[in-house]
């Protein structure tokens, strides 16, 4: 009999499959057959888990100021304070005081999932971004 992969006990015994998302896979995908057949593929995005984002347009942080360009160019995606200041190495009450600056300017928003409270860049912090505020283009 083949070793089970995932022992949890939330996930049942029998002839279901079971997927299994997981970043160590990547780029292929692993199967495990047994009692329950297992998938475990990379999930979406994972190629660029550990890249590193692009740095903020020296245009817009002489604009705006560097950490504040900084956390716009950090807002590709939607991100919580807490991420954002680890993500950047300031503190949660500096990113907070520049995003109500940023918010203040239309050019960041907040919207709840769940308990977090996530930021999120507005269109024209995206039009700001890729315009010639960008790189002078």
């Amino acid at each position: 009999m083949l070793q089970r992969w995932c022992t949890s006990p939330d996930v049942p015994d029998g002839g279901d499959l079971v997927l299994i998302p997981s970043v160590f896979v990547w780029p292929s995908v692993l199967t495990v057959f047994g009692p329950a057949a297992q998938l475990a593929y990379p999930p979406r995005g994972v190629g660029a888990l550990w890249e590193s984002p692009p740095a903020a347009p020296e245009a817009l942080g002489a604009l705006v100021g560097r950490a504040r360009a900084r956390l716009l160019n950090e807002l590709a995606a939607p991100a919580s304070t807490t991420t954002l200041a680890e993500r950047t190495g300031l503190t949660a009450g500096g990113v907070s005081q520049h995003l109500a600056v940023l918010r203040a300017a239309g050019l960041v928003r907040t919207h709840r999932a769940g308990r977090s409270v996530l930021n999120v860049r507005t269109e024209t912090a995206e039009a700001l971004l890729s315009a010639g505020v960008y790189g002078g283009g």
